[in-house]
């Protein structure tokens, strides 16, 4: 999947502005805000189209139109049923979704393997619609806020794992936990979306419980190799079965008298027909480009004009001109963690400098700037990416004419997407029907993914132990 670089997203949300105090729609309270309602549709909808410029959405125009009729119906029967709305799935393994400001929902290919049906599918949805309506985004602390969107949307478009790590997030959450209160409010706000779309809210339950053995298979996981672990929105201590505090807030929207019975408006096999053959695992959707140079060891990439050649040496990668008019040096060097790419930069030009701007792309960091030196200009840049510094040094024949090219080439240095890395055997997600005989462990034989077992009883609501009967369509990863 061609993607290119993503550019700052700092400026992006300092439409996040001074606090107010509004009426909420969705609560009935006041509620203290830290930005207005219209810089956080701006804030969503850039982030929105940066998603949809790197190539994030899973591709499946049947599955995604499934998602925004079901998120539709949900809107319609919710707190701002005039609001516009956006409904999207994320190609990405993680098991998530999440919500940005503005009203867009994201829910990731590798949740939908774990639902069972589309009412399932309406809980999740339901839920992220009233973390908009409750506002919780203005209601968090802004600079939290910030800095989690801005790893959060870096962290979706590279599969860095240090900012996913740094974030405190499970796959592309956009925020590590709204607080419990919040968690709860948006449960039963979207139980009552759920109830007066025609979806049984106690599908919201069930979701949540697969959630929770989802998380419980990961602490296990966790615990043997050392590492900590990280939950979906960080929510509940216990199992939902066993939290009363929650059963009561969902089971609450049964008792809604709308005064008319409202059908479910799912489809017998719908669901089924629409994720048999989903995507397991990393995406398969990823295409490298013609017009970018890959470094596999390294695992960094960047575009660079047509016609132009790269020449990768032990001590340099060169991009050079066809007709070698210009070209862009790159040297790496081990990274100090004790100074900036701007401090780099300045210690190792010669001549004057001018047009020092900072870069950030990718959710790396870096500077750049002119030096002049002897009546020749050339164009420099330091970015660090994991332990290294790349010095990245442009030159050309007519400058002036040529450097939009050199600092392009600069600025669409990244990281290799997870997807560019792809390789080996496509999996997909199969439904089949039980065999006489055939046990979990039984279907799990031979299954070409790790935790086979585990994984089978996970995405089939038989975790951890539990068995289906002769004829039950059950998921298979093939």
């Amino acid at each position: 999947m061609p993607r290119r670089t993503l550019l700052a997203l700092a400026g992006l949300l300092t439409v996040l502005l001074a606090g107010g105090c509004t009426v909420n729609p969705a609560t009935g309270g006041a509620t203290v805000v830290l930005g207005s309602q219209g810089g956080e549709e701006e804030t969503g909808a850039e982030m929105y189209e940066k998603f949809k410029a790197e190539g994030a959405f899973y591709d499946d125009p049947e599955l995604a139109a499934y998602v925004e009729r079901i998120g539709q119906r949900l809107v319609a029967n919710s707190d701002m049923p005039e609001r516009d709305f956006t409904f999207s799935v994320i190609d990405a393994p993680d098991i998530n979704a999440f919500a940005t400001p503005g009203g867009y929902i994201y829910v990731n290919r590798g949740l939908l393997a774990y639902l069972d049906s589309e009412a399932e599918l309406a809980g999740v949805l339901a839920h992220e619609i009233a973390h908009v309506t409750a506002r919780h985004h203005a209601r968090r602390k802004a600079a939290g806020v910030t800095s989690q969107v801005l790893a959060t949307t870096a962290y979706v478009l590279t599969g860095s794992g240090a900012l996913y790590e740094a974030s405190s997030m499970y796959g592309a959450e956009l925020i590590s936990g709204y607080g419990r209160d919040m968690e709860l409010e948006a449960d039963g706000l979207g139980a009552e979306y759920m109830y007066k779309a025609g979806y049984d809210p106690e599908s919201l339950l069930e979701v949540i419980g697969v959630l929770k053995n989802q998380e419980q298979f990961q602490r296990l996981k966790a615990k043997a190799s050392g590492k900590p672990l990280a939950t979906y929105h960080g929510l509940y201590a216990s199992h939902p079965r066993n939290d009363k505090r929650l059963q009561t807030v969902i089971r609450a929207a049964n008792e809604l008298d709308t005064g008319a019975y409202i059908e479910d408006p799912s489809r017998p096999g719908e669901f089924r027909e629409l994720t048999d053959g989903l995507v397991w695992g990393q995406s398969i959707q990823g295409q490298r480009a013609d017009n970018r140079y890959y470094h596999n060891k390294l695992g960094f990439t960047f575009a660079h004009p047509e016609g132009w050649r790269v020449d990768a040496g032990a001590s340099a990668v060169v991009a050079r001109a066809g007709d070698d008019s210009a070209a862009v040096t790159i040297t790496l060097r081990r990274r100090n963690p004790d100074t900036t790419p701007e401090a780099v930069l300045k210690d190792l030009a010669r001549g004057e400098l001018a047009g020092g701007e900072a870069l950030e792309q990718a959710g790396l960091n870096g500077y750049s700037a002119v030096a002049t030196a002897g009546g020749k200009s050339k164009r420099l840049a330091v970015i660090d990416l994991g332990g290294l510094t790349y010095l990245f040094e442009g030159e050309a024949a007519d400058f002036a004419a040529g450097d939009a090219a050199l600092k392009e080439i600069i600025t669409s240095f990244r990281p290799i997407l997870p997807q560019e890395r792809q390789s080996g055997q496509p999996r997909y997600v199969r439904y089949i029907q039980v065999p006489r005989g055939a046990t979990m462990e039984t279907l799990a034989a031979g299954s070409p993914i790790a935790d086979a077992e585990a994984q089978l009883r996970l995405i089939n609501g038989f975790y951890p132990r539990g068995e289906p009967r002769t004829g039950d369509w059950v998921k298979v990863v093939r």
